[in-house]
């Protein structure tokens, strides 16, 4: 599977606007199914977000990331996020698309979306664990030029 993972344009404007602090709000990973088109530079908040995915096993929203952790290498000028892996047990549902947003704000018009991850091809899991297991480098890596 040929996995891509990309920033949200408009996730730095949402960080810059105090609206998404990444290891202390309500960071979720919702699944999307292959008829969401994903736009880095108009989709900003979680309202933007359409076809997400539904079947056994999976709530509505995504699941909530756990150990979400900030650092930073001087020596590289590398911010990196990253979180615990997710996964939906005993669940029978399909995706192309994960997309990580702050559920913190009361209503979906006002959050912030961080990034999205297309698997490359439907994933899909029947009666099975749905896993999203983050790349050792981390979720996100970006670099101060």
């Amino acid at each position: 599977m040929a996995a891509s993972a990309k920033l949200y344009g408009l996730a730095q404007k949402s960080l810059f606007n105090k609206e998404l602090d990444w290891d202390t709000d309500a960071i979720k990973v919702m699944l999307c199914t292959v008829s969401y088109t994903p736009n880095q530079d108009t989709h900003q908040y979680k309202s933007d977000i359409t076809a997400e995915a539904t079947g056994t096993g999976y709530t509505a929203g995504g699941a909530l990331l756990t150990s979400c952790t900030a650092t930073y290498n001087a020596g590289t000028n590398t911010l990196t996020l990253d979180a615990a892996d997710v996964s939906w047990p005993n669940s029978t549902i399909s995706a192309r698309y994960a997309v990580l947003y702050n559920s913190t704000p009361a209503t979906d018009a006002t959050r912030p979306l961080i990034g999205y991850v297309d698997f490359g091809q439907d994933i899909s899991t029947t009666a099975g664990t749905f896993s999203i297991v983050w790349d050792a480098a981390g979720i996100i890596t970006a670099t101060a030029a």
